[in-house]
């Protein structure tokens, strides 16, 4: 009896993501993640930290850090103008990022692209929802253990992120927007990165949604 009642429940379960995924759909959402397989993603460095376990893409840094891009058919993986949503749970002393306007390189850091900080508990003080290195933040928006809600938005130059429905960040890119040799990062177009930092770093993400906007 116990066994049916698991197994009903996850049915549920799965047909009530199914059912959200579909509506979202409807008002333009398009997923960039099929909840089964990598499929439409590349991975750089060390393509072993990136897995799929019960509907989630796990991040774990083998040998360094890696990162993960979105290849897939959507735009052919090249945004301008979107909103992003992504569920993410971190585990403690992890540290992660999502990537915007980037693109597919081998190895390193992206040098295209801003990050957006996924970092509850991290040694690096500069917490999850912050534009990395551009508009920090220091308080941790979410705790480790617990799904989020990561929304963000680019429009133009401005970037928005919330999480969990709180605003985080609200950035306009200056017209002269001038970074140092380390910081080259600007807004243009690219893709969508998922970032492993290191071995100690297990993140999941799931329902990665994007809305094209005009």
């Amino acid at each position: 009896m116990k066994r049916i009642l698991s197994v009903s429940l996850a049915l549920v379960l799965l047909l009530g993501a199914a059912a959200r995924v579909s509506a979202q759909a409807k008002d333009g959402w398009q997923p960039l993640f099929d909840g089964k397989s990598l499929t439409g993603w590349k991975a750089s460095d060390n393509p072993a930290s990136f897995s799929v376990a019960d509907g989630t893409i796990v991040v774990n840094a083998v040998g360094g850090n890696a990162h993960l891009y979105y290849d897939g058919p959507v735009q052919n993986h090249d945004f301008k103008n979107f909103e992003l949503k992504l569920d993410i749970m971190t585990f403690p002393g992890a540290n992660s990022g999502v990537y915007i306007h980037t693109a597919y390189q081998d190895k390193s850091w992206p040098a295209k692209g801003y990050e957006v900080q996924v970092n509850n508990s991290h040694t690096d003080p500069k917490r999850t929802g912050g534009l990395y290195n551009v508009q920090d933040v220091f308080e941790p928006p979410a705790k480790d253990n617990e799904w989020f809600t990561m929304d963000i938005k680019v429009e133009g130059k401005h970037v928005t992120v919330s999480v969990n429905d709180k605003k985080l960040v609200d950035y306009t890119e200056p017209a002269d927007v001038k970074r140092s040799e380390s910081m080259t990062h600007v807004l243009s177009s690219g893709t969508i990165a998922l970032q492993a930092h290191d071995p100690k770093s297990k993140v999941l993400y799931k329902n990665i949604l994007i809305k094209p906007l005009p």
